[in-house]
């Protein structure tokens, strides 16, 4: 099973431990009943939920690795990394993770600033219903906040006028080095892998020195399959895990079933002619 490219793993989702809407005891029981046959739960800069991640998959007799999703600065510009397969008690990430974390209510705090001045009053406490870990608000909390509160139609709505740089609501955060994330992740045992590459807009140069610099870190997986990427670039980025060698992974990046555009499960099998990350990781799954 572990070495099958065509394998159903969904290894990239998020619950309310950080900005998705599920429990992981309701995302093990959509994986599962979604088919998937390995699964991850790669919440964003936060390794908190990993026990009950462990135990939900048990109980429904669905294979699991351990998971986060790391944001790092590269290049002026934010960048995932997700971690797979590691140790979850691992002090030296958790202590990494929880240093990315610190900030994030000063920021929200500047965010809610901006928003009042064009009109949009009381948007931090807004947000904050919205949390599930205060410790992790983040501007999807923002967005959802707006949504319901009738200010936009939508999520995207909302990053285009009010979330995005040079928006009213637009607070930068220094995050990770790519040199931290990808070191934290190893030395804990586990896969570093660049998430959803598409999504970057980065130049063919950009992307060359992203990748170049995540194996020299020691990074070796990329996500191929993902639910933000187009049919075209399941081929582009799988061209890409040939060219460089990289372990090619899977994943929906599913936050709820309200907003996201692929659900648990439900992506194409990856391209057999690649070798899928969850070979490499085969003694580290969680049955």
């Amino acid at each position: 099973m572990n070495s099958d490219p065509t394998l159903n793993a969904d290894l990239h989702c998020h619950s309310v431990i950080s900005d998705g809407t599920l429990t992981p005891e309701a995302l093990a029981e959509r994986a599962k009943a979604g088919g998937v046959a390995l699964w991850s739960l790669t919440d964003h800069d936060e390794i908190g939920g990993q026990g009950r991640a462990i135990a939900a998959a048990k109980a429904v007799g669905l294979p699991y690795l351990t998971g986060t999703e790391i944001s790092v600065t590269f290049a002026g510009r934010v960048v995932h990394i997700v971690g797979l397969g590691f140790d979850h008690e691992a002090r030296e990430l958790a202590d990494g993770l929880r240093a990315t974390r610190g900030g994030r209510e000063a920021r929200a705090r500047e965010m809610a600033a901006g928003l009042d001045q064009v009109g949009i009053p009381g948007a931090f406490e807004g947000a904050l219903k919205y949390v599930g870990n205060p410790d992790l608000i983040s501007r999807t909390h923002f967005a959802r906040f707006l949504v319901d509160a009738g200010h936009c139609s939508d999520i995207p709505e909302v990053f285009r006028r009010f979330l995005t740089e040079g928006k009213p609501g637009f607070v930068p955060h220094k995050w990770a080095a790519l040199r931290d994330a990808v070191g934290w992740i190893t030395r804990a045992g586990g896969i570093a892998v660049i998430a959803h590459p598409g999504r970057y807009d980065f130049t063919p140069t950009e992307e060359y020195a992203l990748i170049t610099e995540f194996m020299a870190h020691g990074g070796r997986g990329i996500e191929v399959v993902t639910g933000s990427h187009t049919t075209a670039e399941f081929q582009q980025y799988a061209d890409t895990a040939v060219e460089f060698g990289l372990l090619a992974s899977r994943g929906s990046d599913f936050h709820s079933p309200d907003e996201s555009r692929i659900d648990l499960g439900s992506l194409p099998p990856l391209p057999a002619r690649l070798t899928p990350v969850w070979e490499a990781l085969s003694d580290r799954i969680h049955a």
